[in-house]
């Protein structure tokens, strides 16, 4: 008969390091930091840098699609002008940023479907 000791093989090699197990965690934590961490980060200073930075008569676009001129500003709210003579108030957070300028890019030439 073949006995039980045969049939169990070798020995098992020997288990990592402790630092070796950890390696793919620590690179995955290192991915995830640069391409989603840091990059929102420094999006958000942008935009708290833009609030601190409003002033009267800047054109901004609210989160809430609003476009109008800054009339008046306060530590959390900022005031709009809408259309004339037509203001409203917003929390300072929900001032998207400046308005996009509505000018076509210079050199590019709109599609022309004439005949």
């Amino acid at each position: 008969m073949i006995s039980i000791a045969y049939a169990a093989g070798e020995a098992a090699p020997a288990a990592q390091s402790v630092l070796a197990q950890f390696v793919p965690i620590i690179l995955i934590f290192a991915v995830f930091y640069f391409l989603l961490i840091r990059p929102q980060q420094k999006k958000a200073k942008e935009q708290q840098a833009f609030l601190d930075g409003l002033k009267k008569g800047d054109i901004v676009i609210s989160r809430g699609g609003l476009q109008g001129t800054v009339r008046g500003l306060t530590d959390s709210m900022v005031t709009l002008e809408i259309a004339d003579n037509v203001r409203v108030k917003v929390a300072r957070s929900y001032v998207q940023g400046p308005m996009p300028s509505m000018n076509p890019v210079p050199g590019k030439e709109e599609c022309k479907t004439g005949k």
